[in-house]
């Protein structure tokens, strides 16, 4: 095995709050309106191209992890984040949470839970509003969930969401992925 580079920290497992006041750290990955999905390698210590999507497909917000967190794909929780510019892959934000989207994917026959926090990010503009997932209307929920299904499509998969819920299911969820993660 080659030895680690010389590379980011390991962002992974920096602290999944930033204070007492329980904003979420988060990690972005892929930046808003970005054809290219990155993902942190923590081998290598360098976030890496995975995969590119198709021409007309981009993502529609900022998507990260909550570091020293493990979801049940074996990868940090991921953290869908709400802001007014589009961040760049490494980026460390402050958010806070509204809630979860709570999905399903199924690939040959296998269903696993593909769950996302969904945050704003603590000093946007655009978002200062939200503090539930729900203030964020139907037609948020039809794009996401049309973004999922097209993105999972992509890589031979499909994708339902369940639900959309608060923030305190959301909560319960990070802790449950902090246990996993310890």
């Amino acid at each position: 095995m080659a030895k680690p580079s010389a590379g980011y920290a390991d962002p992974t497992r920096l602290r999944p709050f930033e204070s007492k006041n329980a904003d979420l750290t988060v990690i972005i990955e892929t930046p808003k309106g970005s054809r290219n999905k990155y993902a942190y390698d923590p081998e290598e210590r360098i976030f890496a191209l995975r995969k590119v999507l198709p021409a007309g497909m981009a993502f529609p917000y900022d998507f990260g992890f909550a570091p020293s967190t493990l979801a049940g794909d074996g990868d940090p929780l991921d953290v869908l984040v709400l802001m007014d510019e589009p961040a760049f892959p490494g980026c460390k934000l402050t958010c806070r949470i509204v809630g979860v989207i709570e999905g399903e994917q199924v690939s040959k026959k296998k269903r696993e839970r593909n769950d996302r926090i969904v945050a704003v990010e603590s000093d946007n503009h655009s978002y200062a509003h939200v503090k539930r997932v729900d203030d964020l209307g139907k037609k948020f929920e039809r794009e996401i969930e049309e973004f999922f299904v097209n993105y999972h499509h992509l890589i031979g998969k499909e994708y339902r969401i369940l639900a959309l819920k608060g923030p305190a299911t959301a909560r319960r969820l990070i802790e449950k992925a902090r246990k996993h993660a310890r």
